[in-house]
């Protein structure tokens, strides 16, 4: 079994079992008919990832490895806001008409701040503190940006990475505001499993663990039926990960730049609902 499915599947047990319901509250996100999209959660969870055992990937529902690292690098290197930038559909329904999410996500990568050693975006000052400060307990990133909040057409789930080096060990720590379990729970662990990698590389380093920590873990209503399928399946083992080890600067990785050997996953039939 892949140790991303044992965590995915107990986690979905533990918010069906022992979660909250919001059904009797006003909730914002709307399913396509109009209805509200109610959740069922749980507060604060917290999942260790070690990169070097394996690569965090679930098989009870197959994923897109590609796919997740096109946005990846899509706001990590391209710093981008635009859906024209990005080959996949997954933000179309929050960009406007010129294809713009407003002053989110990759925007605010990009943006350039002062520091003694000269000017620099968030990326790069990661990207420069991995080499020349490895022992900094300052090398994060924030996209929560309250002053630009009312820009932006959806507020930063995953909003701050926490880089620390031990020894020559890059680690971790993402933490994300909300979490929708099934379908950006898998997601967003393997594109970030995926950037300790990649930094740690560049960097000379040696990827180690990725701690996740999510403050809303829930389940949509309309997603229970699914989950609950999922978790009754039996995994696979994870696959072998491969990063080009040819690539010593980040801004030339490319979705091609990653592999799987040997990935076997379950099909989901059908187009999973997603609230708005």
């Amino acid at each position: 079994m892949s140790y991303a499915d044992q965590v995915f599947i107990d986690n979905c047990k533990e918010i069906l079992a022992q979660g909250v319901w919001d059904t009797d509250q006003d909730v914002r996100p709307r399913w396509e008919d109009g209805t509200p999209a109610h959740t069922v959660k749980k507060f604060g969870l917290v999942n260790r990832y070690d990169l070097r055992r394996e690569f965090p990937i679930l098989t009870v529902r197959r994923q897109f490895l590609k796919s997740a690292v096109d946005e990846l690098l899509w706001i990590w290197q391209k710093k981008s806001n635009n859906i024209h930038d990005l080959h996949s559909h997954i933000w179309d329904a929050w960009a406007d008409e010129t294809g713009s999410i407003g002053k989110a996500y990759g925007y605010q990568l990009g943006v350039k701040h002062r520091y003694p050693e000269g000017e620099m975006d968030q990326v790069d000052r990661v990207l420069y503190d991995l080499k020349h400060n490895p022992a900094s307990r300052r090398i994060l990133t924030s996209l929560y940006n309250h002053h630009d909040l009312s820009e932006m057409a959806l507020y930063p789930c995953a909003w701050s990475v926490t880089f620390n080096v031990s020894g020559r060990t890059l680690n971790a720590i993402l933490n994300q505001r909300s979490q929708d379990m099934l379908t950006a729970n898998g997601w967003n662990v393997m594109q970030y499993a995926v950037l300790v990698h990649m930094f740690a590389q560049v960097s000379g380093l040696e990827a180690g663990e990725l701690v996740h920590v999510i403050a809303d873990a829930h389940i949509y209503d309309r997603h229970v039926p699914i989950v609950e399928e999922l978790i009754a399946r039996a995994p696979y083992d994870a696959p072998r990960f491969t990063l080009d080890p040819a690539v010593d600067d980040f801004y030339a990785f490319t979705k091609d730049s990653v592999a799987l050997e040997g990935y076997q996953a379950h099909p989901l039939e059908g187009k999973i609902p997603v609230a708005v």
